[in-house]
C-alpha cells in the first residue's frame, strides 16, 4: 500500500509558507508523501522545503490587487486552477488537504470541497485571513497559531496548536534566561520587510534618552533595510553605542536567545519564536497589517505579562525609551516577562498540527 498523501496549499508570503514547511517536514518523518501546491510568488518561499516534497504549480489570482483587467481575469484563472487541481486529485487522491492561507491556496481548498476530500486549515494570526475566513466553515477544523482567534465564524471547530517554528528556534526552546545585571545589556531590534523603517526612525533617539548607566552598557543588534543600515550605524557610533546593524541575520533564533530584551513587530512567526525561546519583548504591531492582525498577535503576550505593547500611532522616542528602561533597569521584571513568555510557547506546534492532520484524514 502506498504512503498516505498530504497536499499542502499555501502561498503569498513567508508567513504562510514557513509553518507549512514545518508540517511537511514532520509528515515526511511520519512516512507520508507530501505535495506543495502554490503559485510562482509562493514558490519563492519554498526553497526550505525538503526535496522529497513534490512541487505542483497552480494557477490562481487575487481580487485585491491590480487594475480592472486583473480583477476581471481573476475568477477565470482561479477556475482554471480548480479544474487542474480536480484532475490531479483524481489521479492521486490526497488523504487530507491542509490550507495555510494566501490566495494560492484557493484552488486546492476549492477542489477538496468539490471532491469531498478531508481538509483543514491553519491560521497563523489571531485574525482569520480572507481565504481562511472563506473556508473555515467548510473544513473539519481550524488549527490556530495564535489564541484566541478573534473572528472565527459561529460553529467552527477551532483548536489551538501554535505556530510551527524553524528547527533552529526549536533547538533553543526554553533556553535559560540571564536577567540584565551589571554587565553588558543585549538589545535586539528587528521588524518585517514592510515595518522596519519605523523602528529605524524611533530607535536612535530612544537609545539616546536612556539613563546613562544603561546606555553605557548597551550592546545593540538591529535589523534594518538596506538603505537605512549605514545611517543607523553612524547614528549609534556618534552616541558611542556598540551596534551591529544589517539587513538580514541568518542566526536570528540565536540572537533572540542571547538578548536581554527584544524590540520588534508582532508577526505570527516572530511571536512564536519569542515565546518558544522565552524572551521579554516590546511589541510594536505593524499598523497596516490586514485587519490589524499583529495587534491580535501581540495582545495575549501583553495580557500575560510577557511583553509590553506599544502601538505605533503616537509612539514617541521618549515613550519607547521609557519602555526599554523599564525592562532593562529591572532584572526581576525582565525575568518575570521571560518566564511568562516561555509559558505561552508551543515549540511542539508542528507535532500538534501533524496529529490533527492525521486525525482529519482518519489515519
Amino acid at each position: 500500500m502506498s504512503a498516505p498523501h498530504l497536499v499542502i496549499a499555501a502561498g503569498g508570503t513567508g508567513g504562510h509558507m514557513f509553518p507549512a514547511q514545518a508540517l511537511a517536514q514532520e509528515m515526511l518523518r511520519r512516512g507520508w508523501r507530501v505535495s506543495l501546491t502554490t503559485d510562482d510568488r509562493g514558490a519563492r518561499y519554498a526553497s526550505g522545503f525538503p526535496e522529497a516534497v513534490a512541487r505542483v504549480p497552480v494557477r490562481s489570482a487575487t481580487f485585491a490587487r491590480g487594475g480592472v483587467a486583473a480583477k476581471l481575469a481573476a475568477p477565470v484563472l482561479i477556475g482554471m486552477g480548480v479544474l487542474e487541481t480536480l484532475r490531479w486529485f483524481r489521479r492521486d487522491p490526497p488523504a487530507v488537504v491542509a490550507g495555510f492561507g494566501g490566495y494560492p491556496s484557493l484552488p486546492a481548498l476549492s477542489a477538496a470541497v468539490l471532491s469531498g476530500r478531508p481538509r483543514l486549515i491553519h491560521e497563523q494570526n489571531g485574525v482569520l485571513g480572507r481565504v481562511n475566513r472563506r473556508f473555515a466553515p467548510r473544513v473539519a477544523l481550524v488549527a490556530c497559531g495564535t489564541w484566541p482567534l478573534t473572528n472565527a465564524p459561529a460553529g467552527v471547530d477551532a483548536r489551538h496548536v501554535g505556530n510551527p517554528i524553524r528547527d533552529a528556534a526549536r533547538a533553543l526552546a526554553g533556553a535559560p534566561y540571564a536577567p540584565p545585571g551589571d554587565g553588558p545589556l543585549n538589545l535586539l531590534v528587528f521588524g518585517g520587510s514592510q515595518g522596519a523603517s519605523a523602528l529605524s526612525r524611533l530607535l536612535p533617539e530612544a537609545i539616546g534618552g536612556l539613563p546613562a548607566d544603561l546606555r553605557a552598557r548597551l550592546r545593540l543588534t538591529q535589523q534594518a533595510r538596506e538603505g537605512e543600515a549605514e545611517a543607523l550605524s553612524e547614528a549609534y557610533a556618534a552616541q558611542g553605542i556598540p551596534a551591529e546593524v544589517a539587513p538580514f541575520f541568518a542566526d536570528m533564533p540565536r540572537r533572540i536567545a542571547d538578548a536581554h530584551l527584544v524590540v520588534c513587530r508582532a508577526g505570527a512567526s516572530t511571536v512564536a519564536e519569542l515565546t518558544a525561546i522565552g524572551r521579554p519583548s516590546i511589541l510594536i504591531p505593524y499598523p497596516h497589517a490586514m485587519d490589524d492582525h499583529q495587534s491580535a498577535n501581540a495582545k495575549p503576550l501583553a495580557e500575560a505579562g510577557a511583553a509590553r505593547l506599544a502601538l505605533e500611532a503616537g509612539l514617541t522616542p521618549q515613550a519607547l525609551s521609557a519602555h526599554i528602561a523599564a525592562v532593562l533597569g529591572d532584572p526581576a521584571r525582565a525575568s518575570a516577562m521571560a518566564a511568562a513568555a516561555v509559558a505561552l510557547g508551543r515549540p511542539d506546534a508542528a507535532e500538534r498540527l501533524a496529529d490533527l492532520a492525521q486525525s482529519v484524514a482518519g489515519a
